[in-house]
């Protein structure tokens, strides 16, 4: 009985070492994001890519006209936009945490004059 239970516990250890070894490998491969922002509350979002340069180009091929863009690697990012004036002001932020981002958004939204700010878009990658 006691070698049952020690191959039994041998048996878990290596499964477990096995399953943190596969999320080495695996999990950092999709950590790359980028939100691209524009002009009326224009957007553009990707997540969960593999590197910043397909994630950035993503991004920037959904936002229409001249987009800023930004990168967001293991964070979540958002952007808040005056529905007051959808042309007004804007604000967007990268945070670790999504309730950071939102809520950074929306006040520098506020800061940039806008009235009445809302999310207009947010997003996080695999770590996020």
């Amino acid at each position: 009985m006691l070698k049952f239970l020690l191959a039994l516990r041998r048996a878990a250890l290596l499964v477990c070492v096995i399953i943190y070894a596969g999320s080495l490998f695996i999990g950092p491969g999709r950590a790359a994001g980028a939100l691209a922002v524009g002009k009326c509350g224009a957007y553009g979002q990707a997540f969960d890519y593999a590197g910043e340069a397909g994630a950035l180009a993503a991004a920037r091929k959904q936002c229409r006209g001249l987009c800023t863009t930004v990168v967001m690697k293991r964070a979540c990012a958002a952007l808040a936009v005056d529905m007051a004036n959808p042309c007004g002001a804007h604000g967007y932020a990268v945070e670790p945490r999504i309730s950071s981002s939102l809520n950074a958004a929306t006040k520098k939204c506020y800061a940039f004059g806008g009235k009445e700010c809302v999310i207009r878009a947010w997003a996080c990658d695999a770590r996020g």
